[in-house]
């Protein structure tokens, strides 16, 4: 492949930087761009012995001529978008612009309405196949391999998949009263939501965190699990065959949903 723009410089960003480090004979350069170009340097600074080359660059992902002037520049094969989820479409356009294949880790979702789903970036296939480059969408883990875990099922073991259910649990202790997972905006807008399942072709909506159960997931044992929308279910309720039920659940503990009331009693959310 060559080259590869990873356009922002969060954790995840951090992640794709050390993987594509992993393979230098598959990514011999790539470029970390960010608003914040300190960032961009921490990530080349944890990175000084990798064989693949590093550059960094200042940039803001909501202006596509900034973004298309930086493609211009790095030349990259591919733009890998782990920037927030407000900035895909100004970074798909560039990529259109330049003829350049993109790839990020969550849908679209426009700042100030907490709501997201593909139809924004769906509607860029047409011109994105005329232009014969590719768009690889929610390609983390959920959304990502989920979707593939899915996929995988459906062509090697069932005829027809009737009911997924996807768990997505953490394990993890940080030590902090309070940290999100991932950004922390975007983080709060998904668990604040009201809750979305898919059931004999229709959406069914509920309250957010409404629906609780409790699972009993193999190594870790019992935990209580939410029921929120997420959007793979989207894309699963399009191409899982024969599917009439899709539902998504996260874990939290009581001590992370205590902070989040007090953050929405005081405004803040």
């Amino acid at each position: 492949m060559g080259k590869a723009l990873i356009i922002g410089a969060g954790g995840v960003a951090n992640v794709v930087a050390h993987k594509c480090c992993q393979v230098p004979e598959v990514f011999e350069e790539i470029c970390v761009a960010s608003r914040t170009l300190k960032k961009c340097q921490d990530i080349k600074d944890r990175l000084t012995n990798s064989r693949t080359k590093i550059r960094i660059a200042q940039l803001d992902a909501n202006n596509t001529e900034e973004v298309i002037k930086l493609i211009e520049d790095f030349k990259p094969d591919i733009v890998i978008n782990v920037a927030l989820p407000y900035q895909d479409l100004t970074i798909m356009d560039a990529c259109l612009a330049t003829g350049v294949h993109y790839l990020d880790t969550a849908n679209y979702e426009p700042p100030d309405v907490a709501k997201f789903e593909y139809k924004w970036q769906w509607a860029y296939r047409e011109k994105y196949a005329k232009a014969g480059i590719t768009a690889l969408l929610g390609s983390g883990f959920d959304p990502g391999v989920t979707g593939v875990f899915c996929a995988y099922a459906q062509k090697h073991y069932f005829d027809e998949i009737h009911k997924i259910d996807i768990v997505d649990a953490n394990d993890g202790d940080h030590g902090y009263p309070f940290a999100t997972n991932f950004n922390p905006e975007i983080n709060i807008r998904e668990v604040t939501a009201k809750g979305r399942y898919y059931k004999d072709g229709q959406w069914i909506e509920t309250e957010p965190l409404a629906v609780r159960t409790v699972y009993d997931l193999e190594e870790i044992g019992p935990r209580n699990i939410y029921l929120l929308y997420h959007e793979e279910l989207e894309s699963l309720a399009v191409n899982i065959k024969g599917v009439k039920q899709i539902r998504f659940w996260m874990t939290f503990s009581d001590n992370y949903l205590t902070h989040l009331r007090v953050l929405q009693n005081v405004g803040m959310t």
